[in-house]
């Protein structure tokens, strides 16, 4: 909350990444609500340009942004191109592919794969500028449900796709 009653200019930071961030610092705002891989691929940038410390806070509620992998099944798709992605997903959750994608600071979705798995994880080379190792989910802001969905696609239809 204090962070918060600081921040002079929160609009425009949405609008930005984290390159922006170390490109161009304090002019981008005083804060920012960023992609956490973003901001871990960043980090370098960020403390070789400007003097002040970068720290990381969490807020207590979340938006996760899970990207899901999906597989779909009807008409339009073969068993061999539905059992071709079924081997793709294999793979990407396997644990080596898990690990490799701890160097772009993206959370592993295999249970079995921590954070700190691989010697290039961004989550340990960053951890004391306040990286959470295990962020907890039951703090995630609730899923919006169908009919909010669909008054906001009404609504954006309305007035935004014209």
């Amino acid at each position: 909350a204090e962070l918060m009653g600081a921040v002079t200019d929160f609009s425009s930071t949405s609008a930005y990444t984290a390159e922006d961030f170390a490109l161009f610092g304090y002019s981008v705002g005083d804060g920012g609500q960023l992609l956490e891989s973003d901001l871990l691929q960043n980090m370098q940038g960020i403390l070789t340009r400007w003097e002040d410390p970068l720290q990381l806070y969490y807020p207590q509620y979340l938006t996760w942004f899970d990207f899901p992998f999906t597989v779909w099944v009807g008409p339009e798709t073969s068993a061999l191109e539905k059992n071709a992605a079924l081997e793709f997903q294999r793979f990407l959750l396997s644990p080596e592919q898990q690990q490799k994608a701890l160097a772009y600071g993206l959370r592993p979705a295999n249970p079995d794969v921590a954070v700190d798995a691989a010697e290039d994880s961004l989550f340990v080379k960053w951890a004391d500028q306040g990286v959470q190792p295990v962020v907890p989910r039951t703090t995630a802001m609730r899923s919006p449900d169908r009919d909010v969905l669909l008054t906001l696609l009404r609504w954006f239809e309305l007035n935004v796709a014209q």
